[in-house]
């Protein structure tokens, strides 16, 4: 009969407890009721685990010694919002969830839309102010 090595029990352990977090309802949402209105939050799940040891076993041990073991394992787990399904009497819709900006390159060309626009509405409102006073000048340069 062959022996359970301690690693085979880290792992089933780790395999256990994400089994226990992950399951349908994590990524298709228990639905919400509003009125005539369901939603369904629409979730993305990434995760990962690791583990590893060690014997220690030495050429003079004894074959039914105690042998030594050392062990670790880890595991985590990002739960993200993707979209709602939106369910309105016979119409369904998917609305997405807008990821937030990675890095600061991220934000930066997220806010280079609104920088254009107000940069050229700040000069639209100059050119049409010099041309106010221009129209002013003339009008009353004759007089």
């Amino acid at each position: 009969m062959e022996k359970q090595h301690p690693l085979n029990d880290l792992m089933s352990t780790a395999m256990e407890k994400i089994r226990s977090m992950v399951d349908a309802n994590t990524i298709i949402g228990t639905p919400i009721q509003t009125g005539e209105v369901t939603l369904i939050p629409v979730s993305r799940l990434s995760f990962g685990i690791a583990s590893g040891g060690s014997d220690f076993v030495t050429k003079n041990q004894k074959p039914d010694g105690d042998s030594s073991f050392g062990g670790g394992s880890g595991a985590g787990a990002k739960l993200e919002p993707v979209a709602f399904l939106i369910i309105r009497g016979e119409s369904v819709k998917l609305l997405p969830v807008a990821p937030p900006p990675a890095n600061t390159v991220d934000r930066v060309i997220e806010t280079v839309p609104e920088v254009v626009d107000k940069v050229t509405g700040f000069i639209e409102k100059q050119q049409a102010k010099k041309e106010a006073e221009a129209g002013f000048a003339g009008a009353n340069g004759g007089t």
